[in-house]
């Protein structure tokens, strides 16, 4: 087991920490939900720095990996959506859970026809993944009524990171579509 697979492993192991903590009824409780997930966004980043530093990728790694991102966003944006009681931000969490099914299962059926590298993570990607993680703290770190400035960052922030979604999955879907317009034959 790499360094790089454990620090994935613990990055799926914090969601249940995340969720308890999140609704634990302290004032506390946001923050430091907000650090929990900042902790394993930073995980995030780091095993792959180390899989890629130190030649630890591996076929689990690189199958865990964005199970684990795709899992901690979604429980974030759920977690959110329940306390925000708010259409904008449900809007964008739809579009941003949305998403991630379609590039998901575009990507396998992608590396069905071993096409895989058609749909690989580009720096559109990255800048989104960027923007999300930090609305998704921000939004995390205070009580949706108690600062309603981070509220409005959080809010902008995710809106931006939903849009760079949306421009995204067209792209992955646009170099795609020649592959989907081939007869297939079983």
């Amino acid at each position: 087991m790499t360094l790089a697979n454990q620090l994935t492993l613990a990055r799926i192991a914090l969601i249940p920490l995340f969720v308890v903590v999140f609704y634990l009824p302290y004032k506390w409780s946001y923050p430091a939900a907000a650090v929990i997930f900042s902790l394993a966004a930073i995980t995030d980043w780091l095993d792959g720095y180390i899989a890629r530093k130190y030649e630890q990728s591996t076929a689990f790694g690189a199958f865990l990996d964005p199970v684990a991102d795709k899992l901690m966003v979604a429980v974030a944006l759920v977690l959110l959506v329940g306390a925000h009681d708010s259409a904008f931000l449900s809007v964008a969490a739809a579009v941003i859970i949305g998403r991630e099914i379609v590039i998901s299962a575009l990507r396998e059926w992608m590396a069905e026809l071993g096409k895989r590298s058609s749909v690989a993570v580009s720096f559109l990607g990255k800048v989104k993944t960027a923007a999300q993680m930090v609305a998704l703290v921000i939004l995390l770190a205070f009580e949706p009524e108690s600062h309603p400035e981070a509220q409005l960052a959080g809010y902008f922030l995710i809106y931006l990171a939903a849009g760079l979604t949306l421009w995204s999955m067209f792209i992955y879907l646009k170099a795609a579509w020649p592959l989907m317009n081939l007869s297939h034959k079983p």
